[in-house]
């Protein structure tokens, strides 16, 4: 991990904290659990105890991994429904196969992520390819759920396949840390605009940045969109201190929620861990849709009659079917 790397000096940079900037305080520091989905794969519930009103647009986040597969061992999970949001799906080491009931699938690695709307229905499956599960070997990745709001929950399903070429590379201003921005828009220092190739229907920003040891990531955020950053490895600071408030230690598997402001700053150890040399993070953040949410397993909707529907749409066939000849999770030898 990362897939994706570029050298930084010859990237356009973002633009250094200037005087008016308003640096964005820590909120507070959670810290993932560890549970299964699917069929069995580990994973780390990103925003488990947090309050729903810092996570808006935001529903929930599995960092799915870091874990090295024997032979016979890669686990994904088989056709299941969703409605009401989006699911985005990115991958940093291994490989994942998808396939949905409107005709989307694709084979997502080397940092690539696929974008998928289930919007008023759809059937999709998610496991690892036959390949990885014979030999095994190292798998990680994230899966992301965006909320729709409710003028847009029922629109038509939607694929996008983003690989990791297509990703926009920025650097920090004095190249010190790596940005791949996924979706939404970041400003640079020569006063321009870069946008990532996700096109997202609730606003939102989606980085993944890597920060050198020693080094510190000054960020400029919409102080409209909400804040938060996960460690997905390694250890530092999120947080200015100082005069701006107190930085916050933080570690593999933490996220951290940020206050108001237009500026998040992030600091790596001077010492990482040796298989992960660089401090790993996701930033996120997105215009909250401060409408009610109502949420039964794989649908998101606002009220519990349209969850009823949602299960009685499903259990009717109006998500559409398994295709024949479908993808199916790999058993065999």
């Amino acid at each position: 991990m990362p897939a994706v790397t570029a050298d930084t000096l010859t990237l356009a940079r973002v633009p250094k904290a200037g005087l008016g900037d308003v640096e964005r305080p820590v909120v507070g520091v959670t810290t993932a659990p560890s549970g299964f989905e699917g069929e069995g794969f580990p994973v780390r519930r990103a925003f488990a105890g947090i309050a729903p009103r810092f996570l808006d647009p935001f529903i929930m986040m599995d960092q799915m991994g870091e874990v090295e597969y024997a032979p016979g061992e890669p686990k994904g999970t088989s056709w299941h429904p969703h409605r009401g949001f989006e699911t985005v799906t990115y991958i940093m080491d291994g490989a994942f196969q998808h396939q949905d009931s409107h005709g989307g699938g694709g084979f997502i690695k080397d940092g690539a992520t696929q974008w998928m709307t289930a919007g008023g229905g759809i059937l999709h499956i998610e496991t690892p390819p036959v390949e990885l599960v014979r030999s095994g070997g190292t798998f990680h990745g994230i899966q992301l759920w965006v909320n729709l709001p409710s003028a847009q929950k029922m629109v038509d399903p939607a694929y996008q396949n983003l690989e990791g070429q297509d990703v926009t590379l920025l650097a920090s201003h004095d190249a010190g840390s790596l940005l791949r921005l996924i979706a939404g828009d970041l400003p640079t220092g020569d006063g321009g605009v870069v946008r990532g190739p996700g096109s997202t229907r609730t606003p939102i920003t989606m980085l993944h940045a890597s920060v050198t040891p020693g080094s510190s990531l000054s960020l400029p955020w919409k102080p409209e969109f909400n804040a938060l950053v996960y460690v997905l490895s390694g250890s530092g600071t999120v947080g200015a201190g100082g005069a701006f408030g107190q930085a916050a230690p933080v570690r593999t598997g933490q996220t951290v929620v940020l206050g108001e402001g237009d500026r998040i700053t992030i600091g790596a150890d001077a010492k990482q861990e040796s298989r992960h040399p660089a401090l790993e993070v996701l930033v996120l953040g997105g215009e909250p849709i401060r409408e009610p949410v109502a949420q039964y397993g794989p649908f998101v909707m606002n009220t519990r009659a349209e969850l009823q529907q949602a299960v009685e749409d499903f259990q009717s066939g109006r998500f559409g079917q398994i295709p024949a000849g479908a993808l199916m999770p790999h058993t065999g030898s």
